[in-house]
């Protein structure tokens, strides 16, 4: 239970108990786990879509969703994309790339990627909340669209515990360090199962090909980062999975 609970506490704002600090070790096998906290997350939303819209109309309730998504995870993964959007785009080397993501302050880099973030989840979540489910979307199709939103936070943090495990990391210390050394190939293994087993089992084969579309997009988007810096980041971990979740968003609006 320990990786579990450490996923937990390291991607969510959950009050779980800790009697012990937590190892190195555990941290890495933690990677295995994000997509169980993904689908925890999925939950929340869908039972926060679902309350929301017995008052509010389909614009409002995207918003109260928006709201809860970002703040069951304390805006980690968020504050890493806008890190990342100052870091990539704003740094004419890859030593000044990095620094920059070190750097509390946002810029104009940050600024846009972050309003065209938030912008484009909105109306993707409007969208889902607004249009029926499709009869090939499997489970999905016997409820209103509410578990629409599962697959996106699922698959998001499938993407984080693949880049952890395939791409090399940028610098010599901190907690994706030590989350990069301690994650094998057995806790990738087993975040692609059950990242694969969720979102088959909510959407059937419309799920596998978001889990293909996953994995293509995270190695494009690792591949890309190579590019301009020397490995990826914690803040690179927290854009591609907010990316990943805008993706899957609009894939399921194109699949509807």
């Amino acid at each position: 239970m320990k990786p579990i609970l450490t996923a937990f506490r390291f991607l969510t704002i959950l009050p779980l108990p800790s009697r012990e600090m937590v190892t190195e070790r555990e941290l890495g096998r933690a990677v295995g786990f994000y997509p169980l906290v993904g689908l925890v997350l999925g939950g929340v939303l869908a039972l926060t879509a679902w309350a929301a819209s017995l008052l509010f109309p389909p614009s409002l309730v995207a918003a109260l969703t928006l709201t809860a998504w970002v703040a069951f995870s304390a805006a980690l993964h968020v504050d890493g994309f806008l890190d990342a959007c100052d870091g990539l785009f704003g740094g004419n080397a890859p030593e000044m790339r990095l620094a920059i993501m070190r750097d509390e302050r946002i810029g104009a880099f940050a600024f846009t990627g972050g309003a065209l973030l938030f912008l484009g989840k909105y109306a993707a979540l409007t969208a889902l909340l607004q249009s029926p489910t499709s009869s090939a979307f499997g489970l999905v199709s016997l409820f209103q669209p509410w578990l629409l939103l599962a697959p996106a936070p699922i698959l998001g943090r499938f993407a984080m515990s693949l880049a952890i495990v395939h791409f090399p990391y940028a610098r010599e210390q901190g907690l994706g360090r030590a989350m990069k050394d301690h994650a094998r190939m057995q806790e990738l293994a087993l975040a692609a199962g059950l990242a694969l087993f969720a979102v088959a089992g909510l959407l059937a084969w419309a799920g596998v090909g978001l889990w293909l579309a996953t994995v293509l997009f995270t190695w494009l988007l690792g591949r890309w980062t190579l590019r301009r810096l020397p490995g990826l980041t914690g803040d690179i971990y927290g854009a591609l999975c907010e990316l990943t979740e805008l993706l899957v968003l609009i894939l399921l609006i194109g699949f509807g």
